[in-house]
């Protein structure tokens, strides 16, 4: 199965920020399956766990009449390791799935949701989203998700140094691999800050100011030792041959720097690399 043209922005927590005995189901998850994996004799890699959600995703829609969340909350997670500390991603399918409607619902009348789903089963899904949160209304999705691109508020959060490429495995699949950027919560949080700090004082584009402060405020929500990765997932096909020679994290940093010393050229020429980068892969989504 092709891996969707979607990145991901996840956040890992170590067990201590989770309150019992959701804690304990974790540690004894990440103990048994090191790498967020089900009971495959090969742990998969986060790409892994993300093709099995994708698979079960479609299985969901093409069901008569198609499940937009489903009933049970997943039992998996992403599991990494941060300076020796477990650190996990809840997967949370089922809140993703509610949070993606409720922002479908935003976005779009009622008259064009109709043509993907039956009235009923939308607002029987919102209703059952609107009772969770009433119940939990302190628990946030570890997960956003991009398609056809990685939103430049993202890439602020990560330096360089800290990507992560996977070859793709010997006789696999001839694509580029896998592509992270991994960093720890402490980091991201200064980089939000720092280049808030310049936008505000240099540029006049909302928007991009808004978006960042709400990462900021959606980062704040969890512990302070957490990781922060960036996964390119299935865009790291459109994005290079070669995944190193992707530099939107570090074009991001040469911007703001630029921006910082009052130099507006060389902070032009990092923004029109990235924006004409992400331009040509945003195209792709319309081609036939």
């Amino acid at each position: 199965m092709v891996a969707p043209y979607a990145a991901y922005l996840r956040v890992y927590e170590p067990l201590a920020a989770f309150p019992e005995p959701e804690r304990g189901r974790w540690a004894a998850y990440a103990a048994t399956r090191p790498s967020g994996a089900s009971a495959a004799a090969e742990p998969p890699s986060p790409a892994g766990l993300t093709a099995q959600e994708h698979r079960s995703g479609l299985e969901n829609l093409l069901a008569t009449p198609p499940v937009i969340a489903p009933p049970h909350e997943s039992e998996d997670a992403y599991v990494q390791v941060l300076d020796g500390v477990t650190v996990v991603c809840p997967r949370q399918t089922r809140l993703r799935c509610w949070t993606a409607l409720a922002e479908l619902r935003r976005e779009y009348p009622a008259t064009v949701l109709d043509v993907f789903w039956p009235r009923l089963v939308i607002d029987q899904a919102h209703l059952e989203h609107e009772r969770w949160k009433s119940a939990h209304p302190d628990v946030h999705p570890h997960i956003h998700s991009s398609t056809w691109h990685v939103p430049v508020r993202w890439f602020v959060l990560f330096a360089p140094e800290e990507r992560v490429v996977v070859p793709a495995a010997e006789g696999g699949s001839a694509g580029p691999g896998e592509l992270y950027y991994r960093t720890p919560m402490v980091q991201a949080r200064r980089r939000i800050a720092r280049a808030l700090k310049v936008l505000r004082e240099t540029v006049e584009d909302g928007a991009l100011i808004t978006g960042l402060e709400s990462v900021g405020r959606w980062l704040e929500e969890f512990h302070p030792r957490a990781m922060v990765e960036l996964d390119y997932g299935g865009l790291v096909r459109l994005v290079a041959p070669d995944p190193t020679a992707d530099t939107s994290v570090a074009d991001v940093a040469e911007g703001i720097a630029a921006l910082g010393s009052g130099d507006g050229a060389r902070a032009s020429a990092a923004y029109r690399r990235i924006t004409e980068r992400w331009q040509s892969v945003r195209a792709l989504e319309h081609a036939s």
